[in-house]
């Protein structure tokens, strides 16, 4: 998976929000994978290609711990990371960038946005 024309910026503020947040020594490798796949069309564990999405919450638990509590309300993995990159810009109104295409977009969007 390659980052869009014009998207790189976006990709390296991915980036830094995710290491800003590491727990464990690889989890700079661990970060610019997970940067990289938010630009796919799945889910980010289907984006991944992990197993499931519990795989990749241990991976947050493990590599990302303040990203992994602060998601209390288990949110898509995908949205809350840019949930928490659009708190970071005060932007009102956010989501994922394929969030519009997905075939879970009324399981995305319930009472975790209010959180």
């Amino acid at each position: 998976m390659k980052v869009a024309a014009g998207r790189a910026d976006e990709y390296e503020d991915l980036l830094a929000l995710l290491l800003m947040h590491k727990s464990s020594d690889e989890a700079e490798s661990y970060a610019r994978e997970v940067a990289l796949a938010c630009f796919g069309d799945d889910h980010l564990w289907q984006d991944m290609g992990l197993p499931d999405r519990e795989t990749l919450s241990e991976i947050f638990r493990v590599h990302f711990n303040s990203l992994f509590l602060r998601n209390s309300f288990n949110m898509k993995w995908k949205k809350f990371l840019y949930k928490q990159f659009c708190d970071m810009l005060d932007v009102k109104t956010c989501r994922a960038p394929s969030c519009s295409v997905c075939r879970d977009y009324d399981n995305c969007f319930g009472p975790e946005i209010q959180g």
